[in-house]
């Protein structure tokens, strides 16, 4: 999500409005990996964005959970914690005063504030309803039948009350049947025993990226600055051109990109946000699309609408529309045999497409090779054998 790790956007929201100390909730050896390699403890955070007092960045104990709840009964229990705590979702990208945000949930009383927002379709969330007071009477999670537009975004505010409460005896009783989250138990736990469960409704932009769609969606919108804490990039070019770059190779390509995109040699269509290190050939249409760090562009090529990560190979003529590319892809193709990809597909890091194939609406997870040119719509390939099914 344009050049960065997607957790780092909200966490640069809040750490710009002094919170100093953020606990990841990790699980699993992959993401504890990724999120430690990446921010360690804080400091590479802070000087990036030139926070003073730098952030700390803390990790969960090595203890498993049986949901989100129970991880924040582990983190409170570890880190001795005893001042309220705002909870976010690694998949929320959000813009939010946090000021006007605690001084409701202190107005209210609240044990727990939740930020709702007004939704047209409930279907994937959580839903919320509240009295003339704003406290929350009921809350279902993703009913077939929704009773509210009130959506749960998976941004709470809790007060310290709330490290009593995870530890008595009836949270014991719910841990045991092996799952324990806060939207499926502890909420209605807490409206049923009759605790303050108070419902924020914010206006500000706020996006739940967990489908292919939302997340492109949210790309574009980010884009446009319609982020209100991050409505510039390095590296302006052009109004609503970024190319990145800082060291002198990377500075050198992105003076033959925009060299190129004066001569008309290739077409850059705002928005675009173009990484460190990239090259893009001749005759190549980017559009409203994200192009990170040490990717290939090919000539001729077409990128509209979509999201292509680092280290891309996108070869002569392809065509992506409306899809996501992850990391260490290489999309063949040529003039003679076009690969196109539309139709919010996603693939997943180090896949190889072959010349000529036309995908639609399709998924390929992580490290297939798709060798010989065919016409998908609809797939879900996670193994090479699912091409035969």
């Amino acid at each position: 999500m344009v050049c960065r790790p997607l957790i780092e956007i909200p966490m640069l929201c809040l750490a710009l409005q002094g919170v100093k100390t953020f606990i990841l909730g990790v699980k699993g050896y992959l993401n504890y990996k990724s999120l430690q390699d990446y921010f360690s403890d804080g400091r590479g955070f802070s000087a990036e964005y030139h926070i003073e007092p730098r952030v700390h960045v803390k990790y969960q104990p090595n203890e498993n959970d049986v949901g989100s709840a129970d991880s924040l009964r582990i983190n409170y229990n570890y880190y001795d914690i005893r001042d309220p705590v705002f909870i976010m979702q690694s998949d929320n990208i959000f813009d939010l005063s946090l000021t006007d945000f605690t001084q409701f949930h202190e107005r209210k009383g609240a044990l727990m504030t939740i930020m709702l927002k007004e939704v047209k379709d409930t279907s994937e969330f959580g839903v919320a309803v509240m009295d003339k007071e704003d406290r929350i009477e009921r809350f279902l999670e993703k009913p077939k039948v929704s009773p509210s537009n009130l959506a749960n975004t998976g941004l709470y505010l809790i007060s310290p009350e709330m490290r009593e409460i995870l530890n008595s005896e009836d949270m014991k009783e719910m841990r045991k049947k092996g799952s324990f989250d806060i939207g499926g138990d502890l909420i209605p736990y807490l409206i049923e025993k009759g605790y303050p469960v108070y419902g924020y409704v914010s206006d500000k932009l706020w996006f739940d990226v967990g489908s292919p769609s939302r997340y492109l969606e949210a790309t574009k919108d980010i884009l446009k600055g319609k982020l209100g804490y991050m409505r510039e990039f390095d590296g302006k070019a052009f109004e609503g051109i970024w190319i990145e770059g800082q060291s002198r190779e990377s500075l050198e390509r992105r003076e033959t990109i925009i060299n190129k995109s004066k001569k008309g040699e290739i077409t850059l269509e705002a928005p675009v946000l173009i990484g460190r290190h990239c090259q893009i050939g001749d005759g190549a249409k980017i559009r409203n699309s994200v192009i990170d760090n040490f990717s290939i562009i090919g000539s001729r090529a077409l990128i509209e609408n979509s999201v292509i990560m680092d280290r891309v190979i996108v070869e002569e003529g392809a065509i992506i529309k409306d899809s996501i590319i992850g990391r260490h892809c290489t999309i063949k193709s040529s003039q003679s045999k076009p690969t196109e990809i539309e139709g919010i597909s996603v693939l997943g890091d180090d896949v190889t497409v072959g010349s000529g194939y036309h995908l639609k609406t399709t998924r390929i997870w992580p490290h297939i090779r798709l060798p010989s040119n065919l016409e998908l719509e609809g797939k879900n390939i996670v193994e090479p054998q699912d091409l035969l099914s």
